[in-house]
């Protein structure tokens, strides 16, 4: 059973518009606590032991609530002090190798929300290949689909592609071996000029490393205002299922 995570939280959060001027978005409150209490209790509960959270912007207003919450067992890495000159979504694994380059490791967004039932599926996947995450979607479009073959493979992921390729959205949850830091480090800057996940993930894919596992439960990208309510609404459903 893998029990490490590295919890991606070091953004901004644009889209969150005003309700990040002055903090990250993982720290935005719903129903009276930040985002980012739900994500970590649902970690803790799922079985995690060591919690690598990186952070970056505002990072102050995170720091504080680490200190507050002894409870879950965090350890801070700071995305822009390790990386100031760098973007994307690979930086937070960079940051991370020198405590998870021997180890295999779940990673997830931090302003994404996983139930506990999808997170303990990945965690038990301790073997030889690396995972993500795949959720079927009714507009994969506006996502990066992941293409796969019968055995489940990942075969390539389409970011935002206007073509159908698939109903299969990357969920930005992971399971990786080692293997994803050699396929960082090949890695260039993407058209966006920023360094991103999904293109070492590719690579590993083209040599057969990289296997989907279809999540089932509750997952949500916590990115616009209006997903404040939504949250609200998804924790009050949980409650009431528990």
């Amino acid at each position: 059973m893998i029990t490490d995570i590295l919890i991606s939280a070091g953004g901004k959060g644009t889209r969150m518009k005003h309700l990040s001027q002055n903090m990250p978005k993982h720290m935005i409150d719903v129903q009276g606590r930040p985002f980012l209490h739900y994500l970590l209790d649902n970690v803790m509960k799922a079985g995690f032991k060591k919690i690598y959270l990186v952070v970056g912007y505002k990072k102050e207003n995170i720091e504080r609530f680490a200190a507050q919450h002894p409870e879950y067992p965090i350890t801070l890495i700071d995305q822009f002090g390790a990386l100031p000159d760098k973007y994307g979504t690979a930086c937070p694994l960079i940051c991370a190798e020198e405590y998870l380059s021997d180890k295999q490791f779940i990673s997830i967004a931090g302003d994404n929300y996983y139930a506990q039932s999808d997170l303990r599926v990945m965690m038990a996947h301790n073997d030889e290949l690396c995972y993500v995450g795949g959720l079927r979607h009714d507009h994969p479009e506006q996502h990066g689909v992941l293409v796969v073959n019968k055995e489940n493979i990942l075969e390539r992921i389409a970011e935002k592609s206007q073509e159908h390729v698939g109903n299969v959205i990357n969920s930005s949850l992971y399971k990786f071996t080692p293997d994803i830091f050699t396929a960082i480090h090949n890695v260039g800057l993407s058209p966006r000029g920023e360094y991103e996940i999904t293109d070492a993930l590719s690579a590993l894919a083209q040599r057969g490393k990289v296997r989907v596992e279809h999540i089932k439960d509750s997952w949500m990208d916590f990115g616009k205002p209006e997903d404040v309510e939504r949250m609200a609404e998804l924790l009050k459903t949980e409650q009431c299922q528990q």
